[in-house]
C-alpha cells in the first residue's frame, strides 16, 4: 500500500450517537411500536383505515425475529396518524425519521450516510435501532395488520390457534 493513500482502517471514521432534545417538536410524519407496542399500534392503525385514513405500513418482523425486537412503522398525515401506548411519534430531519422531541448528534444528514440509506429509500433512526426500506405503498386492506395484532407477531401461532 503506498503512503500517500490511506489504509481502508485508517479511512473508516466512527462517531458515537447522542440525542439531544428537540424544541420545538418536528412535526409527526409517522409512528414507531417495537416489541409489546406493536399491537397495540396495529389495532390503533386499523381503526384510522376503517375511518378513512390513508396510511403506509412497514414491519420489520419475519419467523425468526423475537417478539421483542419486531417492528411496525405507520407513515402518513400527522392528523390521521394512530395513538398507541409504547409508540412512537417520528418527524422527518434532513431525509430521516427521528423522534419528534430528539436531534441527533452528530447532525441527521450524517446518519443517513453513515447507516447505508440509498436514495430514495426511508431511513429510520431512533436510539438502539436504525431501518432502512424502501418507502411503502399506502394500505388497501385493513386485514394485512390482522398478524400483528397478536402479540407473538405474523407467522405464530399460540395453542389457540392450533385448535381452529
Amino acid at each position: 500500500m503506498s503512503a500517500d493513500r490511506p489504509s481502508p482502517r485508517a479511512a473508516a471514521r466512527s462517531f458515537p450517537l447522542r440525542w439531544e432534545r428537540r424544541e420545538p417538536p418536528l412535526p409527526a410524519a409517522a409512528v414507531l411500536a417495537v416489541g409489546g407496542a406493536v399491537p397495540g399500534l396495529a389495532a390503533a392503525t386499523l381503526e384510522r383505515i376503517r375511518d378513512g385514513a390513508r396510511l403506509c405500513v412497514l414491519a420489520d418482523d419475519g419467523p425468526s425475529l423475537p417478539a421483542a425486537d419486531r417492528a411496525l412503522l405507520v407513515l402518513g398525515a400527522e392528523a390521521d396518524l394512530p395513538w398507541a401506548d409504547g409508540a412512537r411519534y417520528l418527524g422527518r430531519d434532513a431525509g430521516l425519521l427521528v423522534p419528534t422531541t430528539a436531534r441527533p448528534e452528530p447532525a441527521a444528514a450524517l446518519w443517513r450516510r453513515a447507516v447505508g440509506a440509498a436514495e430514495g429509500q426511508l431511513c429510520v433512526l431512533v436510539p438502539g435501532r436504525a431501518l432502512i426500506a424502501d418507502p411503502p405503498t399506502p394500505l388497501t386492506s385493513p386485514d394485512a395488520l390482522d398478524a400483528f395484532l397478536r402479540p407473538e407477531g405474523p407467522g405464530r401461532h399460540g395453542a389457540e390457534d392450533g385448535d381452529r
